[in-house]
């Protein structure tokens, strides 16, 4: 199985919009926050370092909602390899009855840091996070 990685996290009365549930932005914001913590958890020290991921595509179903207080776990993974430079990313926010509230798809992206352009994902960069 891909490499997946596992939170959790609580919606404040920040993250409540006007009809007393998780903003869809917020679902976005929470998005790049767990991809984030999966790439630095998992990939090397030095590549997180040397490159920044960007997103260029995200494709959201939104299922369900989340008041404020309530958490969600998060599973993230990546299921196959990348294409040149892009790789995609799913995502899934359960709340606490069991069922899916947001499950989503994200196509990211890698940038060399030091040059700001776009490269094929090297094979070292991406192995933490694929299958054996």
């Amino acid at each position: 199985m891909a490499s997946t990685y596992i939170t959790r996290i609580t919606a404040g009365p920040e993250h409540i919009d006007v009809l007393g549930h998780v903003n869809n932005a917020v679902w976005v914001q929470w998005m790049e926050q767990v991809a984030t913590e999966h790439w630095t958890h998992d990939a090397d020290p030095a590549h997180v370092d040397d490159y920044v991921w960007v997103v260029t595509r995200h494709e959201i179903d939104y299922r369900g909602n989340v008041r404020a207080g309530e958490s969600v776990s998060v599973r993230t993974w990546i299921p196959q390899g990348p294409r040149g430079a892009r790789f995609d990313r799913h995502m899934e926010f359960t709340g606490p009855d069991g069922k899916v509230k947001v499950s989503a798809k994200s196509t990211w992206a890698i940038i060399d840091r030091k040059t700001g352009r776009v490269l094929r994902v090297p094979p070292e960069v991406a192995a933490p996070f694929l299958d054996d």
